[in-house]
């Protein structure tokens, strides 16, 4: 099987990272071989930001919530400590209000809403709504998708005719 790792320019990885991603994406359909590569591709890169980023979109996308949680929170203690983020969320807001438009906060604020999704896929409701409403405050844009999810969580219960 050919394959172009041109098509990956922009990962700052290993050829050989490339392509198993590319075999990830070529073997979608079997989801324990192309999880296999997915992993091998975590295990060779650490943790690098653009193949965590591709596995928690794997991992969702497979429904292996899960997964999906452990991966956005490597991404979010990676950024935390090269940012130098400090624990508190008091804290730490107005950094993030402060920086939002810089591509590592961004990051930050997309991994942190996934985070939310993730946890309303996994019943943790109340977690879910407490990490949608901290992004919501920072999101003057409307762009990590944070509102939404709060507007689902918080949306009363139809009642039934």
């Amino acid at each position: 099987m050919h394959t172009d790792t041109n098509q990956f320019s922009w990962f700052q990885v290993s050829e050989d990272v490339k392509k198993l991603l590319i075999l990830a994406a070529h073997h979608w359909e079997n989801t324990s071989k192309s999880e296999e590569y997915i992993q091998q591709a975590l295990a060779i890169t650490g943790e690098n930001t653009d193949v965590l980023v591709a596995a928690y979109r794997f991992f969702f996308y497979k429904n292996n919530y899960s997964l999906a949680l452990r991966t956005t929170s490597q991404l979010l203690d990676k950024i935390k400590e090269s940012e130098q983020f400090p624990d508190e969320w008091e804290q730490l807001k107005p950094i993030l209000v402060d920086r939002q438009e810089e591509p590592p906060i961004r990051l930050y604020l997309n991994a942190y809403a996934a985070t939310g999704l993730v946890l309303a896929k996994l019943g943790e409701i109340e977690r879910a709504k407490e990490i949608s409403m901290r992004v919501k405050e920072i999101d003057s844009k409307h762009d990590f998708g944070a509102g939404i999810l709060l507007d689902v969580l918080t949306r009363p219960a139809e009642e039934d005719d």
